[in-house]
């Protein structure tokens, strides 16, 4: 899986969904995803940094691609179903849908979270996650093996001392993943989680000051984790955890 070397059209044909598609792992996913041939759908709430993964992506592929401006802290419900209607009429099915955008938060005492800053944290990692996820149900039934990627973390599945906002929202993020995946598995389709780890992008420079970037890998360094289960290779894994950097 961590060396997984895909065909180059191991994507064609399938349309995938990839949130905070404008930064770091996300631009990257979406940059690799239609190198394979996928039509890839960029979400996210920058419309300059979607523009620019639009701009990459076409150089390098002839696959359909859509952009979707979208803020998860202030979307609602009907934005998300207008999306998957949108979605449908346009491609007619989605083949994978990656979870990625997120918020860290401050790293701070759990007894100092403020209310604000937890609602906002969850309301993008959490609650947009699952509304997003219910809304396209039906239209990843339409594709002939879907695949639903969680972003994970390392405290999303054992806590940390400061990292209560962001480490509740991973853990929950593993537990909506883990009752999706049982809730479908006599489906066709599959629900799994990824774990970067330590990775070269803005999120992990702001959680770590300190740390030298050119010792982390990079966002193209972990693609082959993404592309494995966007891939018909992964068909029948559900319900799993990869973890890019295993120790």
């Amino acid at each position: 899986m961590l060396d997984f070397q895909p065909n180059s059209d191991a994507l064609s044909g399938k349309t995938i969904l990839v949130t905070g598609a404008g930064d770091g792992i996300g631009k990257e996913a979406a940059l690799q995803f239609a190198r394979y041939g996928a039509n890839v759908i960029l979400l996210g709430r920058t419309i300059a940094k979607l523009e620019a993964t639009y701009d990459l992506c076409e150089k390098q592929s002839n696959a359909e691609l859509a952009i979707v401006p979208l803020d998860l802290e202030g979307a609602t419900v009907k934005h998300y179903q207008d999306m998957a209607s949108t979605i449908e009429n346009q491609f007619g099915k989605l083949d994978g849908l990656l979870h990625n955008a997120s918020l860290l938060g401050q790293l701070q005492p759990f007894g100092q979270i403020p209310e604000a800053e937890f609602r906002q944290v969850m309301q993008v990692n959490l609650n947009g996650q699952f509304f997003m996820t219910q809304a396209l149900l039906p239209v990843l039934k339409k594709a002939p093996n879907a695949s639903v990627v969680f972003t994970s973390s390392s405290v999303g599945v054992k806590g940390r001392a400061y990292w209560g906002t962001y480490a509740i929202s991973k853990f929950a993020t593993e537990g909506m993943m883990q009752c999706l995946a049982d809730e479908y598995s006599n489906s066709t389709m599959r629900f799994n989680c990824i774990n970067p780890g330590g990775t070269r992008t803005g999120m992990r420079a702001k959680a770590f000051p300190a740390e030298n970037p050119e010792s982390l890998k990079t966002p193209t360094d972990i693609m082959p984790a993404y592309l494995y289960l966007m891939a018909d290779a992964s068909i029948g894994v559900t319900g799993e955890t990869l973890n890019c950097q295993p120790k």
